[in-house]
């Protein structure tokens, strides 16, 4: 574990051009020089021709300034906004499978979607598929009790997405 104050979670929203290649691109630059990206999400913007990443990672303060300045390098990338220490809004999406479910088990989940505010997307005789759209803090609790009560699930995760807010109080 590295005992440097400043290895901490950073995010960055990148603003790039929407061509092929350029996910790869930009994530290759990642790895290529051993970055750890917690999680990486991309998707089109309001501009069709714009993608926007949003990218997690946990680095020191020298490593992060480095990732930073080579985005700003790349001809792909139109803008880079540090988010770090920003008053954001974040939400990930998580898909939960539950297999060989009992009657008792399906109420039991269906108390918990009220409890936990997920939602159930499907579901037939012997299994359920829950939706949570919350932040990723919330979806690791959820993950947590569904985890302690049944033993066939099955998950994916989408990976959190941040927007600078626009009032303090939303931190």
């Amino acid at each position: 574990m590295n005992c440097d104050k400043s290895f901490r979670r950073r995010w960055l929203s990148l603003f790039v051009e929407n061509q092929t290649g350029v996910l790869a691109r930009i994530s290759g630059l990642l790895s290529g020089k051993a970055y750890n990206i917690h999680s990486l999400t991309v998707g089109e913007t309001q501009d069709p021709t714009i993608s926007r990443m949003t990218i997690c990672l946990d680095a020191d303060d020298k490593t992060y300034e480095q990732i930073k300045k080579q985005f700003n390098r790349s001809i792909e990338v139109i803008k880079v906004l540090d988010i770090t220490d920003a008053s954001i809004r974040s939400k990930e999406v998580m898909f939960i499978k539950i297999r060989d479910i009992t009657d008792k088990d399906r109420a039991e989940i269906f108390q918990m979607a009220t409890a936990f505010r997920f939602q159930i997307k499907d579901m037939d005789k012997s299994s359920v598929l829950i939706e949570a759209v919350r932040t990723e803090i919330k979806n690791d609790s959820i993950l947590k009790v569904i985890n302690e009560r049944f033993k066939n699930i099955e998950v994916v995760r989408g990976g959190p997405v941040a927007i600078e807010s626009i009032s303090m109080q939303d931190r």
